[in-house]
This record gives C-alpha cells, sequence and structure tokens, in this order.
C-alpha cells in the first residue's frame, strides 16, 4: 500500500459518505477525528495508514459506483429528510454503496439525477464555476414574445444573483390554452434557477424536466428507475468536466 499521503477532506468524499464541500463543512464543524485525535484544520493530510473517523464512525472505502436516477416529481434531491418525505435514494434500495445524489433537482422537478459514491467525481461534477450542460423542458404559463425570451441568454437578476440559459429553443405553442414549451440549455444551476428566470420576466413554469446532463439521456427509464452507468460513461462525464474547468 502507498504511503503517499492525502488531503483529508478528499479521503473523507473518497470513502463515500459524502461529496468533498460537504467533507469540509464536517472537518470545521468538529466531527473528524484521525488517530483519535480531533482535527479541523482543512490541510490536514493523511496517509492510508491513518484511522479517519466521521461522527465516531471509522472510515471504509467502498469501490465507487455511478447511477442515473430518473427523479420524479414530488421526491426530495438527498439521503434523509426531517419531515419524513420520500427521498432520491428511497429508489436505490437494492444497492448495496451509500450513494448521495450530485447537485439536486427540485421537489417539484423531475428528470435526470446522478447519484455516486465517489466524492471526487461528484466535485468535479459540480465545480462552482463550470459545470457540464444540462438541457431542461418547461412547460409555461403564457406566451412571451421572442424579445423577453432573449432576456434568457442576456441574464436575469433575481435575488442579486445572474440567472442566464447558454440557449434556449421553443418547442411548441398552445394559444389556446396560452402555454409555450421550452427547451433550455443551463451551464451553472443555481437554486430553481429556470423557475426564477421564467418568474421574473412573467412567465411561470408549471413542469419542468431535466432531460439530459452532458451526453446522459433518460431513454429507457420510467420515472423512479435507474441504470449504472457504464465505465465509458463515468470517462466521458469526468473528461467532459475536465476540459471545461481547463
Amino acid at each position: 500500500m502507498s504511503n503517499q499521503q492525502e488531503r483529508l477532506q478528499k479521503v473523507i468524499a473518497q470513502s463515500g459518505i459524502t461529496s468533498r464541500r460537504k467533507a469540509e463543512k464536517l472537518i470545521s464543524g468538529g466531527s473528524v477525528k484521525v488517530n483519535g485525535q480531533l482535527v479541523t484544520e482543512l490541510g490536514t493530510k493523511v496517509s492510508p495508514t491513518d484511522k479517519v473517523e466521521v461522527d465516531g464512525v471509522p472510515l471504509e472505502k467502498e469501490e465507487p459506483v455511478y447511477y442515473l436516477l430518473y427523479k420524479p416529481r414530488g421526491v426530495i434531491s438527498s439521503v434523509k429528510d426531517d419531515k419524513g418525505r420520500k427521498v432520491v435514494t428511497d429508489f436505490l434500495t437494492e444497492i448495496p454503496e451509500r450513494v448521495f445524489p450530485i447537485g439536486r433537482l427540485d421537489f417539484d422537478s423531475s428528470g435526470i439525477l446522478l447519484l455516486t459514491n465517489d466524492g471526487e467525481f461528484a466535485n468535479l461534477l459540480m465545480h462552482p464555476k463550470y459545470e457540464v450542460d444540462k438541457v431542461y423542458v418547461a412547460k409555461i404559463d403564457g406566451l412571451p414574445t421572442p424579445q423577453e425570451l432573449k432576456r434568457l441568454k442576456k441574464g436575469i437578476l433575481s435575488e442579486n444573483e445572474w440567472l442566464k440559459a447558454i440557449h434556449y429553443n421553443v418547442l411548441s405553442t398552445d394559444r389556446k390554452n396560452k402555454s409555450m414549451i421550452i427547451e433550455l440549455t443551463l451551464r451553472e444551476g443555481k437554486n430553481r434557477h429556470i423557475r426564477r428566470m421564467m418568474q421574473e420576466i412573467g412567465f411561470p413554469v408549471k413542469k419542468l424536466k431535466r432531460e439530459k446532463y452532458g451526453m446522459l439521456t433518460l431513454k429507457g427509464l420510467q420515472p423512479g428507475e435507474y441504470r449504472s452507468l457504464t465505465p465509458k460513461e463515468v470517462k466521458q462525464m469526468r473528461n467532459m468536466a475536465m476540459k471545461i474547468v481547463k
């Protein structure tokens, strides 16, 4: 076994219990011990022979796994919910690994959600500045003009955050019921990004579905179903994110 040292937050993320960002919060919050000693400094490095505990539980590194879930509406993008609502991991009870979602989809949105126990992979796909393209289809209330839709690419200020789409395409228009279906591509994924954008221009979202994540699609899946990513897909997603980050 190699004695090469690695940052503590990376080791925790690789164990499969959480992402690197959350691992940093666990360290700062006093939840982590190394060889029985409390460690709160993020720069701390550990070797494979060091004993790391999180909330008193020793780390056990799992083999990395990667899943694509067709998240239904009305489900929380989390591993637990203090209000007892259904969470995304409720659909993966047959797998032995402890997985967590990469990013999130709103409670009332559906579509692709990735889950893994590989904290490094999750951290790469959730890079705060550059993210892999994600394609959504939204049914909106009202019929915005082309000029109003152009604001989506220019950017819209909402709650002191700048929200924008890198591309949009009108798929259909229902003039009788005054509604429209739009495809939108995002690179950043801020909280309720599309819903807030559309609300700001006066056309609230009635339904929202994430149909594509990088090159991944929902093909062959029904809501609540999941599948493993192939090694090729994992490699493609990793390479796609690394090229964007660089």
